[in-house]
């Protein structure tokens, strides 16, 4: 009797272990059934994209790799590679933004720039940053992290920065340097 008693309790532990091995099995499938991928609904190499209202170019955006999510929660086009961006104002004078990587939020109209980002005008004004964010329905820049600012009247640092595109409207943060106030 003694040796069926163990038998018995042999047969119920391994049968216990198979059902727990099984159901971790089951549990793990279950899990994977709950993550969607997360892959672009769209997906395009070397882009040369012209935005026209009313006739009238815009904005010119350059980029080698362009990544859309269109089909998420939260819409987004990232950009891994990059962009190197033109903006035109109202008389056709330019803004030039490149940044090593970039995304643009549909939900809220902003882009986000990364690494590198360095926005110069054809007045020789030019801001260098390591991340800046751009509204594009009110045409307006910020980060709040440390910046370079060279024009022609010299060179600035600080952190925190907001701005228009044409760099007339500018609100600094924590700033230092040298520049000549004589015009």
């Amino acid at each position: 009797m003694q040796f069926t008693k163990k038998i018995s309790f042999f047969l119920t532990v391994l049968l216990c272990s198979i059902a727990i091995v099984s159901c971790e099995s089951n549990f793990k499938e279950v899990q994977k059934m709950g993550l969607s991928e997360f892959s672009p609904s769209g997906e395009a190499d070397t882009i040369n994209l012209k935005y026209t209202d009313s006739g009238r170019i815009k904005a010119v955006l350059i980029s080698p790799k362009m990544l859309e999510y269109g089909m998420v929660e939260f819409p987004f086009t990232e950009f891994p590679k990059g962009i190197d961006l033109t903006l035109f104002d109202a008389k056709g004078k330019k803004t030039f933004v490149k940044s090593n990587y970039a995304i643009s939020h549909k939900g809220t109209n902003i882009i986000d720039l990364q690494g590198k980002v360095k926005i110069t005008n054809e007045t020789g004004e030019t801001l260098e940053t390591e991340q800046l964010y751009f509204d594009q329905k009110n045409e307006w820049f910020f980060t709040q992290e440390k910046f370079k600012f060279t024009s022609p009247k010299g060179v600035s640092y600080g952190e925190g920065i907001d701005f228009s595109k044409d760099f007339k409207k500018v609100n600094s943060q924590k700033i230092s340097g040298e520049i000549d106030e004589s015009d």
